[in-house]
């Protein structure tokens, strides 16, 4: 699996997936390399969505710090 996939292109490609699994037409073979390669798109994405989630998280918590509005007992904004 391609890891520099984009996360629109690894959902787009998954929902092809899904649709031709849901028509079951595709010979066992077939079916269970789809599957796979369904998983792997899956964990592409899930890997996005935490980096992307992280990212967020930092950049909340940065803004916080700055403006003196953290509150978890690590920052003391008298510092």
């Amino acid at each position: 699996m391609n890891k520099k996939i984009s996360y629109e292109d690894a959902l787009k490609r998954l929902e092809e997936i899904i649709k031709l699994l849901e028509n079951g037409e595709s010979p066992l073979d077939e079916s269970l390399a789809l599957y796979e390669e369904g998983v792997k798109l899956v964990r592409v994405c899930s890997d996005r969505l935490d980096a992307a989630e992280e990212r967020v998280r930092i950049l909340t918590t940065d803004r916080q710090k700055e403006n003196g509005e953290y509150e978890d007992g690590l920052f003391d904004p008298a510092e």
